[in-house]
């Protein structure tokens, strides 16, 4: 019935819907709802260790015998150097001195690792059906590895260009990214923000120019959106703002007042966060500082002076410093159960497409 199976046939799923890998608001109980609906659970394994990647890939198979998709950053790593740290606190002093913090005080560092040797390991060990990569691909050795397990592989392109690069360094499939989409932008090839093309124009320029099936990723969270991107040439969808409020996510209950709250112009691009590119809703940091500053320290280290001022003001139920990664479709957004949700886009995409078709 779907128009395009290659997506279907080549991960196994019932139906061509990846959740988005959200790291810090997801673990396997997403995914495992999601897989239980019939589409492909992700879990995002840049933000844990290699330990806790394996217990949850662990759970994940003891609960429910359905494929798995590994994914994880591959950016290269960059010092943070003294200088740009204390402009960075500066910044934010008076922050500190609101919420009663010592901006002296240690702060821990952010954990958003590289897929490295040690990781490698655990997806030889593991070999999930699918691993996806942001940012690139990781170097051509552990990238060796990684096929050598039998695992496919896919990564999220910006551009065309981005696409082609990954087709033509072994991708299996490439998830075409939108300049909608929630979270960090996977630009790897290009910093330059303000070229970014939208889902909408991005997607079958980008089918024109690969042979790999195209995911379409940014501003889909609904059957409509489903079908539009099929008609756009894409063999599948990834949706991740559309599962925020399912029960499964571990988004906080201020985030779900923020997100239950949402309109098409609630998130921006900003950098202040983490360092680097992403959309997320607007909170107070981005309005005062942002949402694109030159002080933000370089990925990801501007989320370590973040921490306490996150923590603070989330206990007194505010998103003020909270990285709340969403897209602009982020009002579609439903409190069903992932499992449940996943099988109603399915089934809404297939009535709009057989609608279309006369």
């Amino acid at each position: 019935m779907w128009p395009d199976r290659r997506l279907i046939d080549l991960f196994k799923t019932e139906f061509p819907i990846v959740l988005a890998p959200m790291a810090g608001v997801t673990d396997q109980d997403l995914a495992i709802a999601v897989a239980e609906g019939g589409g492909l659970g992700s879990l995002a394994c840049a933000m844990v260790s290699a330990e806790k990647a394996r217990e949850q890939v662990n759970i994940l198979r003891q609960r429910i015998s359905a494929p798995v998709n590994m994914n994880f950053f591959c950016h290269k790593p960059v010092e943070l150097t003294p200088e740009a740290e204390a402009r960075w606190k500066q910044r934010l002093a008076g922050y500190y001195a609101e919420l009663g913090l010592d901006p002296a005080a240690p702060v821990s560092f952010a954990n958003r690792a590289p897929f490295d040797a040690a990781f490698c390991e655990v997806v030889e060990e593991l070999k999930p059906e699918i691993v996806s990569f942001h940012f690139g691909l990781p170097e051509p050795a552990l990238l060796r590895r990684v096929q050598a397990a039998g695992c496919l592989v896919i990564s999220s392109a910006t551009t065309v260009k981005e696409a082609v690069w990954l087709e033509q360094h072994g991708v299996d499939a490439v998830i075409a990214q939108g300049a909608e989409a929630g979270g960090h932008r996977g630009m790897f090839l290009t910093d330059k923000i303000a070229e970014q093309p939208g889902t909408f124009a991005l997607v079958p320029q980008v089918v024109d120019a690969v042979k790999v099936p195209v995911i379409a990723a940014g501003g889909i969270a609904d059957g409509r959106g489903i079908a539009a991107a099929f008609a756009l040439g894409a063999a599948g969808v990834q949706i991740g703002s559309a599962y925020l409020r399912c029960p499964e996510s571990r988004v906080s209950a201020a985030g779900r007042a923020a997100l239950a709250e949402g309109r098409d112009d609630s998130t921006v691009i900003t950098n202040v966060m983490t360092g680097r590119p992403a959309r997320g809703v607007q909170n107070r940091l981005m309005r005062e500082v942002g949402p694109i500053s030159a002080d933000a320290p370089p990925f990801p280290h501007a989320a370590n002076a973040l921490g306490p001022l996150k923590a603070a003001a989330e206990k007194q139920g505010r998103v003020d410093f909270t990285n709340l990664w969403a897209g602009q479709a982020i009002a579609l957004g439903r409190e069903v159960p992932a499992a449940e949700l996943t099988r109603d886009l399915a089934k809404s995409a297939l009535a709009r497409m057989k609608a279309l078709a006369g």
